[in-house]
């Protein structure tokens, strides 16, 4: 072994490898150096106000849109009508709740749904342009917060300009305020007979926040303001009264008129396209009025809103039939308010 090891420690020793060394460019250091301060400034001046103001506004526009988004699922499930019983759902779901005689009234009523859903829909665009305005304001003051500027004289600027602008237009702002009042407490809507003073009588075909459309028997069409409206009589809203007034001889037998119009209002009751109408049978109220000539009778029935005048019309046609069948008539006239209809 000892040979080898000799052989071994004679062998020469590899030379070592030197790796050359690069020295850094100068230059190049110094731009990185400053891209670096450069941008521990921005960090440093982006952290303060600016992301302050971006946090602001992402949270402002967050909140309106989900008040926006709530605001508009809301109106929309009232105006579908959602959770309305219908025929599709069980027994024990689809009964009406009992003791809301409104909800049976506006289920039968055909323009109860088109009614509801245009209220509903006006409301919300109202609290939806409310949510814009007081959120964007809220949001602008925070911001002009953020930004040093002293918002207390702009605010008592903005409320000399508003006491002025309400001075200037306080009529447009209480027909304004006076339509979202119609609105919410369902004073009328579409397809309401009304009357709202000064020969404004008709049909109501559109409701807005600042006026009120009605066509009256005739055609015509009203525009009210709804700042002018200080009495609103509505004849279509939640149930009706069908009233027909029936003259007759002043020496006929009142039993016999009686006992001719109570044969009427029986027969009206026993009609089956009018049976739904009626909430109440028929009855005979007696003698109402006498005159030099004639007696006055009146027979009423308690009605769905809006079917009075189909129901007065047949409880007149009745009432002629069974006074000319007992011989009471003799060419008198039948009448109900302002129509008449001869006998």
């Amino acid at each position: 072994m000892a040979p080898v090891i000799g052989s071994l420690t004679a062998l020469p020793l590899p030379a070592v490898m030197t790796v050359p060394t690069t020295v850094p460019d100068p230059a190049e250091s110094s731009v990185a150096q400053d891209a670096a301060e450069a941008g521990s400034v921005f960090w440093e001046w982006f952290t303060g106000w600016p992301l302050r103001v971006l946090i602001i506004v992402v949270v402002g526009l967050a909140v309106l849109g989900l008040l926006r988004r709530a605001i508009a699922h809301i109106t929309e499930r009232i105006a579908e009508g959602a959770g309305t019983p219908t025929t599709d759902e069980p027994a024990h779901r689809g009964v009406l709740r009992r003791g809301r005689l409104e909800d049976a009234l506006a289920i039968a009523n055909p323009l109860a749904t088109a009614r509801r859903a245009q209220r509903a829909r006006t409301v919300g665009s109202v609290l939806r342009s409310t949510a814009n305005i007081v959120v964007s304001t809220l949001i602008l003051l925070m911001v002009l917060q953020e930004l040093d500027v002293r918002v207390g004289p702009l605010l008592a600027s903005a409320g000399i300009a508003g006491v002025a602008l309400g001075f200037g237009a306080q009529s447009l702002v209480k027909d304004f305020i006076s339509g979202v009042f119609l609105l919410v407490e369902d004073q009328f809507g579409v397809g309401d007979v009304v009357d709202l003073g000064s020969g404004a009588v008709g049909t109501v075909e559109e409701v807005q926040l600042r006026t009120t459309q009605v066509r009256s028997f005739d055609g015509t069409l009203w525009y009210v303001r709804n700042g002018e409206i200080l009495r609103a009589g509505n004849r279509t809203q939640q149930w009706s009264r069908a009233l027909a007034e029936v003259r007759v001889p002043l020496d006929a037998d009142v039993d016999v008129v009686r006992g001719a119009l109570g044969r009427a209002a029986d027969a009206v009751q026993a009609d089956p396209e009018l049976a739904p109408s009626l909430l109440e049978a028929p009855s005979v109220r007696g003698v109402d009025a006498v005159n030099d000539f004639t007696m006055t009778f009146t027979l009423h029935a308690q009605v769905q809103p809006g079917q009075q005048w189909e129901v007065s019309r047949a409880l007149l046609r009745a009432a002629q039939a069974q006074l000319r069948a007992a011989g009471v008539l003799r060419g008198e006239a039948v009448e109900t308010g302002d129509e008449v209809a001869e006998a």
